[in-house]
C-alpha cells in the first residue's frame, strides 16, 4: 500500500480524482452500493467493459481502499466484491457528479439523451431515496 500512497498527488482534489478515475470506476462502485457482487454479475450489469479491464479498475480500487474482495473458502471458490466505507463515502460525490451531468446535459439542450441519478438505498437502510 506504501508504493501507492507514494504515487498518489499531494493536492486533495488532484488525489480524489486520480483515485476514482478511470472509464468504469464510478459505475462499478455504483453498482457495489447497494449489496456485493460477484464478478459476473458486474460484468452482466455492466456489459461494455471487458474482463480484464474491469478486474484491473477493481484492484486499483481495492489497492486505495474503495473495495473489498472476499474469497469464500467453498467448492467452488466464491470472490464477491463490496464497497468499503471509504467507499460507501463517495456516494454522495457521485450522486453529485451525475446531477451536473444532467445539469451539463441540459444545458447543451441534450437532456433527452441522459438517465435519471438512482442511488439505490443499501440493505437495511431507511433513508428515503433523493
Amino acid at each position: 500500500m506504501a508504493d501507492i500512497i507514494k504515487k498518489l498527488p499531494v493536492l486533495p482534489s488532484e488525489r480524489a480524482l486520480k483515485v476514482i478515475s478511470g472509464r468504469w470506476k464510478a459505475i462499478i462502485l455504483y453498482h457495489l452500493f447497494d449489496r456485493p457482487k460477484r464478478l459476473s454479475e458486474l460484468r452482466r450489469l455492466i456489459p461494455a467493459v471487458s474482463q480484464k479491464v474491469l478486474i484491473q479498475q477493481l484492484r486499483e480500487m481495492e489497492e486505495h481502499g474503495l473495495v473489498r474482495r472476499e474469497i469464500f473458502r467453498e467448492i467452488p471458490p466464491r470472490v464477491e466484491y463490496s464497497a468499503t466505507t471509504l467507499g460507501l463515502s463517495l456516494e454522495p460525490v457521485l450522486l453529485a457528479l451525475c446531477e451536473w451531468g444532467q445539469r451539463h446535459a441540459a444545458e447543451l439542450n441534450e437532456a433527452d439523451r441522459v438517465t435519471d441519478c438512482v442511488i439505490r438505498p443499501r440493505k437495511g437502510d431507511n433513508r428515503p431515496m433523493p
